[in-house]
């Protein structure tokens, strides 16, 4: 089975800082104690919702074995990583891997430290490591793969700051490395006031479009949740985005220096839905709401052996 997308026409993004204000539970007048919604985590709440971080360790080794043959990757970087869920789940796939999870909200890190980071072994916690700073800061570990998963790119709003993070992001890669971006698209993106609810076990996820400015393509969306008690926990999560096209970014990423860019789309099942299979194309169908991955690969450079520590 792919990812999320098969069952929501428009894929929830990562969970960013938001307002006490934003995060309040409603309830209906008259119920006595705690609502559901009063009683929730949110970031327990987005996990059981949206990620699947085995799908995301799966599409990463195949990104890389289609860019580098039979090579393995062994150190992930994720920017913009929140509870660092994709982070933990790789170095427990296999020995020896190590990741890096860098993002700039001490807030989704300590929550990730202590419900994902403290089920691994002491073995497997050491060879995690947490950055907490802006993901255009240069720093070791050279990764294999670089992940900046959920859209969470679309939060560069002008050229200049897409280009400045491209280029970090090549610069964080070991020589034959690739950075794994997923974008979403299509005329759904772009209908104001639009509610997508999806049910999951014990609540309702929404996912609400409230503006867009076709002049500039900036947006603001937001993640609320539903219970069987009639409350409700809107605006847990809020966002505020430029949506970029895939013409866009593939310019960009070529402007920064990568060697190659490709897009992968998800194969359709018997019902038109997605079928997990993501295979590089140069050519798609305009669904009313899409999503892709596109992978940009740093060239090898004239480097025989892949430095992660190093400096090229």
């Amino acid at each position: 089975m792919g990812r999320y997308v098969a069952q929501v026409s428009i894929p929830p993004p990562p969970p960013p800082r938001s307002s006490n204000k934003d995060k309040k539970g409603t309830s209906k007048k008259g119920s006595k104690g705690p609502t559901k919604a009063e009683r929730a985590d949110r970031y327990a709440l987005y996990l059981k919702a949206v990620q699947d971080p085995d799908h995301e360790v799966e599409f990463f080794e195949q990104a890389y074995r289609e860019a580098n043959g039979s090579a393995e990757p062994l150190v992930l970087r994720e920017d913009f990583c929140g509870t660092f869920a994709v982070c933990c789940k790789w170095v427990a796939g296999k020995a020896g891997r190590r990741s890096l999870g860098v993002d700039l909200d001490a807030e989704p890190l300590a929550w990730g430290k202590k419900h994902h980071l403290e089920k691994l072994t002491v073995e497997q916690q050491k060879r995690v490591t947490l950055v907490q700073d802006d993901v255009r800061k240069v720093c070791s570990p050279k990764a294999d793969v670089l992940a900046a998963q959920n859209f969470s790119f679309y939060l560069f709003m002008e050229r200049k700051e897409l280009l400045a993070y491209f280029k970090a992001a090549r610069r964080n890669l070991a020589p034959g490395g690739v950075m794994v971006l997923d974008m979403m698209g299509g005329p759904d993106c772009l209908l104001e006031d639009q509610n997508e609810p999806r049910k999951c076990d014990g609540f309702t996820y929404v996912w609400r479009t409230e503006t867009v400015n076709p002049i500039t393509n900036i947006s603001e969306h937001s993640i609320g949740f539903k219970f069987k008690d009639g409350s409700k926990l809107e605006r847990a999560f809020s966002y505020r985005w430029r949506l970029w096209s895939i013409p866009e970014v593939r310019d960009l990423l070529e402007e920064a220096g990568f060697a190659r860019v490709d897009v992968y789309w998800e194969g359709e099942g018997d019902e038109g839905e997605g079928d997990g299979n993501w295979k590089i194309t140069t050519e798609a169908a305009m669904d009313p709401s899409w999503l892709c991955y596109v992978v940009a690969r740093r060239d090898h450079e004239a480097v025989t052996t892949v430095d992660h520590e190093g400096k090229a």
